[in-house]
């Protein structure tokens, strides 16, 4: 009987981030949704707050039960893509206005994303996963202009201070992708993945040398 309960308590701890996961992938969609053909502006700000805290407490929870893998790693990676795409199609459905001012900044962060994901899916075959201190804060700061946009009609300088982060860290990641020969997940600077390119540099030389 203990370790059936072990197990069963290992299963649904297992099971909680993914469910985190799959939930924020639907809520991306259901955003665009609910701004297209609804009106209650803090419902939407809601949905956003509860996607981001989603992000946040997945991994926290993953790492505190042991139950990381680098399949949950790069799942949360895509699905924050799809989220945030739902989060952009609900601004452009509520303030196109505002998205138009700041076009060029929105053209320069996509078009990093689609190349980066290209560059990765070229270099290792599959999506990175760094989830720096960057990419961590924007994820802050998107979340901060999503919910003062939808759920407020304002606040619009931290959409463009999103953007422009957005920019900074999609740089950030293609320079480590660049870096890193091998896939590498959770690398948190771009000081450190310097530091990783050298040992993993330093290992193939002593392998090569016996």
């Amino acid at each position: 009987m203990p370790g059936s309960r072990r197990a069963h308590c290992s299963a649904w701890r297992k099971a909680i981030p993914w469910t985190m996961v799959g939930a924020r992938a639907a809520l991306g969609p259901l955003l665009a949704i609910v701004a297209r053909f609804a009106h209650p502006q803090p419902l939407l700000g809601a949905m956003v707050l509860a996607g981001f805290l989603s992000d946040v407490c997945d991994g926290i929870l993953a790492r505190r039960w042991g139950v990381e893998s680098e399949g949950l790693r790069v799942a949360d990676s895509a699905v924050d893509t799809v989220f945030y795409l739902g989060v952009l199609t609900a601004i452009i459905e509520r303030h196109p206005q505002a998205l138009w001012e700041r076009s060029w900044l929105l053209a320069a962060l996509l078009g990093l994303e689609v190349t980066r994901m290209l560059f990765d899916w070229r270099k290792y075959r599959r999506m990175a996963s760094y989830h720096s201190y960057a990419a961590k804060a924007w994820g802050i700061v998107l979340a901060a202009a999503a919910i003062a946009g939808l759920g407020f009609d304002g606040g619009f300088w931290l959409l463009t201070l999103a953007l422009a982060w957005g920019i900074l860290c999609d740089l950030e990641g293609l320079a480590m992708s660049m870096l890193l020969p091998e896939w590498t997940c959770d690398v948190k600077t771009l000081r450190r993945a310097t530091m990783l390119r050298s040992q993993m540099k330093r290992g193939a030389f002593l392998d090569e040398s016996r």
